[in-house]
């Protein structure tokens, strides 16, 4: 049977174990999906409000804090953490199997809950129930700078109402970069928030993969009077120049750069 899903779907998976994690990411990433993730509570919490997700998968046991308290900071974040979705898919896998434990996962917010260990198969159809009855937070989904209109949800781009052709990295910088588009994101973030990688990797690591994809992203996004992904040199990217006459008044919602729909 071919269990490869369908593109597009990202996946973060919390856990301070690099074996587990590793071991975990492989597989769904064998099955097609995008995955990144977060060996500590506050990785993963940026990740969580940067990044576009369909399902968390956490384990309870983290170095600075407890997995019980991530998923709570989920599901209120509509009154705290605006840019982080409550209603997002979340799987707790744990060694804490009693009746209380499950319940108190519950509680706090998870969808689904299983004891470690587990056998892959197992909680790869797990994901994939809880995928299927996914529903998305439509007021989460468009954000419009100027003549650029982005549908988190949908995964696409519009110039001008042209539809962009976008590889899913290529999205996925441009769905960062969008949330605030005057900001500079720093390289280090943006490998950490867009592809994934750990604090020290993201620090240390000289890679051309950034800058190659953010060309490509720009020769995409080139349009008539407006420049999009801005390259601060030796800090990172933005999306528009942080100055007035940036873009044309007329291309924007009165008074912001932002707009959601």
């Amino acid at each position: 049977m071919n269990w490869t899903t369908s593109t597009h779907i990202t996946i973060l998976v919390v856990d301070d174990d690099r074996a587990s994690r590793a071991f975990l990411a492989d597989n769904l990433t064998a099955d097609g999906y995008e995955v990144l993730e977060a060996g500590t509570m506050a990785a993963a919490q940026r990740l969580l409000s940067t990044s576009l997700l369909d399902l968390a998968i956490v384990d309870l046991g983290l170095p600075d804090g407890d997995g019980l308290e991530l998923l709570r900071l989920v599901r209120e974040s509509s009154q705290t953490l605006a840019r982080i979705d409550a209603t997002l898919p979340m799987i707790v896998t744990s060694g804490r199997d009693s009746s209380v434990d499950r319940v108190r996962g519950f509680e706090r917010g998870c969808d689904d809950y299983i004891t470690t260990p587990y056998v892959y198969p197992e909680l790869r159809a797990r994901v994939a129930a809880l995928l299927r009855r996914r529903t998305p937070n439509s007021t989460m989904a468009r954000v419009r700078v100027g003549p650029l209109e982005v549908d988190a949800l949908a995964r696409q781009a519009w110039l001008d109402g042209r539809l962009l052709t976008l590889s899913s990295k290529e999205f996925a910088l441009l769905r960062a970069l969008v949330n605030e588009p005057a900001r500079v994101f720093t390289r280090e973030e943006l490998l950490r928030v867009v592809w994934g990688w750990d604090e020290a990797t993201a620090a240390s690591a000289y890679t051309r993969t950034l800058d190659s994809h953010a060309s490509r992203l720009r020769r995409k996004l080139a349009g008539e009077g407006v420049r999009f992904v801005i390259n601060v040199w030796g800090v990172g990217y933005r999306l528009i120049d942080g100055v007035p006459g940036a873009v044309a008044p007329e291309q924007l919602s009165p008074g912001r750069h932002l707009s959601r729909i």
